[in-house]
């Protein structure tokens, strides 16, 4: 029964897809649609249903897929956190803005409150704009997200590992334990601390709380144009799941994670439906990296990928991406276009009639892609950087050329089990090609046979090196915009 009903989902998404262009709407009348976008920490091109995602099940995510459209070549500007953060709120590279790795408690960077984002360009708009669940682009006042354009944030500062806790929960009493350093993670309501998180118990509320804080946000402001940014803590480790999920799907924690992540996403598409504004807002769900391998069954599914979170490799960097527009977006609709996430703040720029950033950016506008305008191509190309400012590969149509680095990776080390991590390595990597429409994992070095790609794409890297830099080839950069400087 249950493959006759993933048969039937086939079919009838085939239908739609057969279904010629001038059968597509056109905009709403309305230019100030609601936006809510969805976040997710460490999740993987391949654990949502609808990616493969398996033995667990996520209904709502099926749902909204079914009412949108699915990506298959969407990618994260980088696999790690609060470079790929600011990727998505900002429209551009994250070394663009000097912006690189995972920030942490003590970092003396920040975001510049200087560079416009999302949620500053919809506020002129006359928008409210809320933030819940996981910043990383800053760890105390003023960089915390109240300053760079929301009206409202609950949250958590930085990444839920970062905290005085071992893998086992308890917590770190040795001072030799580099998690010994780390001050009590905080639950923040604007800049304030309200909740202290000191076990995992603790991390068990957080999908709950953040939910709840969401539709009481869109049930708050459903007669006013709003922008919900809502970025989960997770499936970044250490996972929890409250009581309501807890050994009920029958595929271990991180089984029971993904279906309460499916409910949390369930609650907000009923919130818009209980108040009527569903017709009127466009949900993006996506996820800031690949699966942190790592860490083995706590760790999610890159889909057949290669490699996972910390590389340049597409397990890293190929992420999950939904978004649902009734009236713009015809249901159960498939991508295969390059998009990125630096696309989402000229999209909604686009579709709210918002002024974009002075400064320039990376972003690219896909409403073409969400329209299926014939022969629509918006985004040619995309640059993979890494580490510090390392351009690693670069990607255009269906060829990737990777040169010559250093990277992570998961195949020479054990996986972790049960919170625990395995060990890190390193290896050499040599210039390669791949063709990635019949090669999506990355396994065929084809650069002997394609000498005029690699010269192309080669000359076409060469201009992102003098723009925005490369440690690789050690070129700085001539558009690079400073970070903010924590004093």
């Amino acid at each position: 029964m249950k493959h006759a009903r993933i048969l039937l989902g086939y079919l009838l998404l085939s239908t739609t897809l057969l279904q010629p262009i001038s059968a597509q709407t056109k905009l709403p009348q309305s230019t100030s649609p609601n936006v809510v976008l969805i976040f997710m920490d460490d999740m993987g091109y391949g654990d949502p249903e609808s990616y493969g995602g398996y033995p667990y099940h996520t209904p709502n995510l099926n749902k909204l897929a079914a009412s949108g459209m699915r990506f298959t070549n969407f990618y994260a500007a980088q696999a790690v956190c609060s470079a790929s953060r600011a990727a998505l709120l900002t429209g551009c590279y994250p070394n663009r803005v000097g912006i690189s790795g995972a920030l942490m408690p003590w970092s003396t960077v920040a975001l510049n409150p200087k560079e416009e984002t999302i949620a500053s360009m919809l506020k002129q708009r006359g928008y409210k704009t809320g933030m819940i669940g996981k910043w990383h682009l800053g760890a105390k006042a003023p960089y915390l997200p109240t300053s760079y354009g929301f009206d409202e944030y609950l949250g958590l500062p930085y990444s839920n590992d970062m905290w005085p806790v071992g893998y086992d929960g308890k917590p770190v009493t040795d001072t030799a334990d580099k998690k010994y350093k780390y001050p009590t993670l905080q639950l923040l309501e604007g800049f304030n601390p309200v909740m202290p998180i000191n076990n995992l118990e603790d991390q068990a509320k957080l999908t709950t709380l953040y939910t709840e804080r969401a539709v009481q946000f869109i049930s708050n402001n459903k007669n006013k144009p709003f922008f919900l940014y809502l970025a989960h803590s997770m499936p970044h480790v250490p996972i929890a799941v409250s009581s309501k999920y807890k050994n009920k799907s029958g595929a271990g924690l991180f089984g029971d994670l993904m279906m309460e992540i499916d409910w949390s996403i369930g609650e907000v598409m009923k919130a818009l439906d209980k108040n009527g504004i569903t017709k009127n807002t466009l949900i993006i769900f996506t996820s800031d990296n690949g699966p942190w391998l790592t860490f083995g069954n706590h760790a999610g599914s890159s889909g057949g990928l290669r490699e996972g979170k910390g590389s340049a490799w597409d397990g890293g960097v190929k992420v999950p991406c939904i978004m649902s527009f009734p009236g713009v977006i015809a249901p159960g609709t498939v991508c295969n276009n390059l998009a990125a996430t630096m696309d989402v703040l000229p999209t909604i720029a686009t579709l709210t009639k918002s002024k974009l950033p002075v400064n320039k950016i990376d972003g690219i506008n896909i409403l073409s892609l969400l329209k299926q305008e014939p022969q629509a191509n918006p985004r040619d190309h995309f640059v993979y950087y890494y580490d510090n400012n390392s351009l690693k590969a670069i990607r255009q149509g269906k060829w990737k050329l990777v040169f010559p680095h250093q990277s992570q990776t998961y195949k020479a080390t054990d996986m972790g089990k049960d919170g625990f991590p395995g060990k890190y390595a390193s290896v050499a990597v040599p210039m390669a090609l791949y063709d990635l429409s019949t090669d999506p994992g990355e396994t065929l070095d084809v650069a002997k046979h394609n000498p005029s790609v690699v010269a192309s794409l080669t000359s076409l890297a060469d201009t992102y090196r003098q723009a925005l830099g490369d440690d690789l080839t050690k070129q700085s950069g001539a558009e690079k915009r400073p970070s903010a400087v924590i004093k």
